[in-house]
């Protein structure tokens, strides 16, 4: 007998349909299993978290350049943002990158720079995250409604709300909470 012919003891290869019903159930289980997980991915990213990479020396010394940061979004949907919080916002110039700030002053409040300190109505404002004086003596700002400003921790090299303004409110992408890079830097932010 030839070796090209089948003989009753030897099975043929499966049909071309048992083949693609394989290929099809490994496709559908593919499918299944990727297409949910990005979704919740791009949702997560859209509503509640996301990481982002601190460029620039503006919040040095607190933050440097490469750090990865975790940005939560869920607490400004309950309250707005509060003095102290560091924040990820459009930048106001129209720059397609975002920038890093804190907030210093809030809507109605009167911020000013005197002696090297930042005031906020007149008052002094408690900055332990700082390591030098503020720039920008004798200047005054009242913030608008809906508005705050902001200023890196590095006043002396920060694009910020002394030289743009104050910011709407509804430029803010989140609320920096958590530096996750590097390892030996990882943990709550100042």
């Amino acid at each position: 007998m030839d070796d090209a012919t089948f003989s009753p003891e030897t099975s043929p290869p499966p049909p071309i349909h048992a083949r693609r019903k394989h290929v099809v159930a490994f496709v559908r289980e593919i499918v299944t299993t990727l297409v949910p997980a990005v979704v919740l991915a791009l949702l997560i990213h859209a509503f509640l978290a996301q990481s982002t990479v601190v460029l620039g020396q503006s919040m040095e010394p607190n933050l440097r350049t490469a750090q990865r940061l975790m940005v939560e979004k869920v607490s400004y949907w309950l309250h707005p943002p509060r003095r102290g919080d560091i924040v990820v916002l459009r930048d106001p110039t129209g720059g397609p990158v975002p920038l890093i700030k804190r907030v210093v002053g809030l809507p109605g409040e009167r911020v000013s720079i005197a002696n090297g300190h930042v005031r906020v109505d007149g008052q002094a404002l408690n900055e332990p995250y700082l390591n030098q004086i503020t720039q920008g003596e004798g200047r005054s700002w009242i913030v608008p409604p809906m508005e705050m400003f902001v200023m890196g921790d590095n006043r002396s090299n920060s694009k910020d709300s002394r030289s743009f303004g104050s910011v709407p409110l509804d430029s803010v992408l989140g609320h920096a909470v958590f530096r996750f890079w590097p390892l030996d830097k990882l943990g709550g932010l100042p």
